[in-house]
């Protein structure tokens, strides 16, 4: 088999044993690998109704075919449980160098299933798994348990992956983390880490899986090599990285301000791109086999801070701190985002959560002094989140358990019980119909509808037509998650681009009505999951507060009837029934 290796990794951490089993290559060819495959075995080897934080919870690490290899943004490995943070089906990726170092182990996929006794890391090469103790290690921050393992493997080729304080307590949205500063930031997988006892894992080996031709693999990179000359989308990510998305957010007027209340902040030029290039000393960074160099290491230069060194901001991490929180200093997200860094919490989650607390409070609801562009009050809510001290061990169980509790449902913005990133539905419909019905809860990468709207491909304003474009630009990315590939890449790698990309890795041919087909049947089977797990179409919409407010004076909103639309337009043009239900 070519493109693969065919074989499973499954861990058992209760007995530290391990077996290798066989993958089928007719479910390759079906699901392929990445996204496909982890949500395959996600399906098949997680009971229904299981205790996300149980021993009987699964973690699931996934490649993909071009995993490895020298094709560009496919350095990116993926992770899937049952979200502690949404009770559904979660998925999470992450970039840096440990991808190609979870292939060079020589297995499609890990499962890694039940808990060990008392805390644990886990070795993991081409030749067998080590299980050792991690005593020590539990309670130390991210960057600390990193170099840990890192330095007992000994060995230059070895990458890890740990969680922090917060995935140790179990919080809801507790990160794995890697390279210090990358993040499978989404849906609590540090959690479901956590709840194993398992602080980290180390993956190295010598396993290469064999492309089955070279020449054509060399010919399609270099198309895309090609393609990427005097690009302006790859200028920009080479140049600013993804701050550069807020003045873009702001001048559409979609960049969620003031926890939800606004399309734009008034300080914007100071959280922008542009500030964070003059005001620190940044450093343009790569993933393996990657030029798009959209990673920024960053230094604070001067004043309180100084010296603080991190990779980013992204944009995200701007926005729900910069934008919900009203923070106006680049220096004191930095700060924050080295906390969330540190202690292994998502960013998106921690801010939503941080503004919700603002908000709530001011409006009389929450006995909770925090004022808006108070950077400390948050650093100090952040640490209580991840250590569960006082109010942080009710919001360490997510936005839905916590707005239930002290009835904020009526504010509280969030969709399956995660928050949404930074493109404000209201303004951008599109992003509307992508936080609603992501199996995973309001996810903006699935699909990264913002593009079109904002590029003109599309009105944003629109309802007509709007589900068939989305399809289009799911299916495509949902293959994209199957190779991995980083989704910044998605310019670039169209339709014709990665039928001969699959074709050169795996031999296999498929036309694009054929790969649609595949994405469909991936999207599918993750419905199927929420679906046994007792979602509902009832679900798959917006959080009332997006309904009931309209935002940039008055003059943008989103009803339910134009959701509704989209919704059941997303429905028919997949094959599923009126309320959503895969059909047979």
């Amino acid at each position: 088999m070519k493109g693969f290796f065919g074989k499973l990794l499954r861990i058992n951490l209760t007995d530290k044993s391990y077996a290798v089993e066989g993958i089928p290559e007719s479910i390759l060819k079906k699901y392929l690998g990445g996204k496909g495959l982890g949500s395959y075995l996600l399906l098949n080897n997680v009971s229904a109704g299981v205790d996300p934080l149980s021993s009987d919870n699964k973690l699931i690490f996934t490649t993909g075919p071009a995993t490895g290899t020298l094709v560009p943004g496919s350095s990116r490995y993926g992770l899937y449980a049952k979200s502690p943070q949404t009770g559904l089906y979660a998925e999470s990726y992450a970039g840096g160098r440990v991808a190609p170092a979870i292939r060079a182990t020589g297995y499609d996929a890990i499962i890694i299933e039940g808990a060990a006794s008392s805390p644990a890391y886990l070795e993991i090469n081409d030749k067998e798994v080590l299980f050792h103790d991690a005593g020590q290690l539990w309670g130390t921050q991210t960057y600390a348990a990193e170099d840990a393992l890192l330095a007992a493997a000994g060995r230059k080729d070895a990458q890890a992956v740990v969680i922090g304080p917060a995935g140790e307590k179990l919080v809801a949205f507790a990160c794995v983390e890697n390279n210090y500063w990358r993040s499978a930031g989404r849906t609590g997988m540090g959690a479901v880490m956590g709840s194993k006892k398992l602080k980290g894992i180390v993956f190295y080996g010598d396993a290469k899986s064999q492309a089955a031709d070279p020449e054509l693999l060399k010919e399609a990179v270099g198309r895309i090599r090609e393609k990427a000359k005097d690009n302006p989308g790859v200028k920009a990510y080479q140049t600013y990285g993804t701050p550069v998305m807020v003045g873009t957010m702001n001048a559409a007027k979609a960049f969620p301000t003031r926890y939800w209340s606004d399309g734009s902040y008034d300080r914007w030029q100071e959280i922008n791109g542009d500030a964070h290039q003059q005001r620190f000393k940044v450093k343009a960074r790569s993933c393996p086999s990657c030029f798009l160099a959209c990673a920024k290491d960053t230094v604070v230069t001067e004043g309180e801070y100084k010296d603080l060194r991190i990779e980013g901001p992204e944009y995200e991490t701007i926005y729900s701190f910069g934008g919900l929180c009203c923070i106006h200093r680049l220096d004191e997200i930095l700060y924050l985002n080295d906390i969330c860094d540190r202690l292994g919490m998502d960013t998106i989650t921690a801010g939503n959560l941080a503004g919700l607390v603002i908000e709530a409070g001011k409006g009389g609801r929450l006995d909770y002094k925090l004022e808006y562009g108070d950077a400390g009050g948050v650093a100090r809510l952040l640490e209580d989140m991840a250590l569960r001290r006082g109010i942080g061990e009710e919001l360490a169980r997510g936005i839905k358990y916590f707005s239930e509790k002290y009835g904020l449902q009526d504010i509280a913005v969030h969709v399956k019980g995660l928050e949404p990133p930074g493109y404000d539905p209201r303004k951008l419909k599109g992003m509307g119909l992508a936080f609603a019905t992501s199996t995973r809860g309001a996810c903006h990468l699935r699909a990264t509808f913002y593009k079109p709207e904002l590029a003109g491909m599309i009105d944003p304003s629109t309802t007509d037509g709007k589900a068939e474009l989305f399809i289009q630009f799911e299916n495509r990315l949902t293959i994209f998650n199957t190779f991995i590939l980083c989704v910044f890449f998605r310019d670039l790698y169209q339709w014709e681009d990665l039928i001969p990309l699959i074709k050169a890795l795996t031999g296999w041919e498929y036309t694009r009505q054929e790969l649609e087909e595949v994405a469909n049947n991936i999207v599918t089977l993750t419905r199927q999951f929420n679906a046994r797990e007792g979602a509902t179409k009832q679900q798959d919409t917006l959080p009332p507060k997006l309904f009931n407010e309209p935002i940039n004076e008055g003059r943008n909103i989103i009803t339910r009837e134009e959701l509704q639309i989209l919704v059941d337009d997303y429905y028919r043009l997949r094959g599923w029934d009126d309320q959503g239900y895969p059909m047979a």
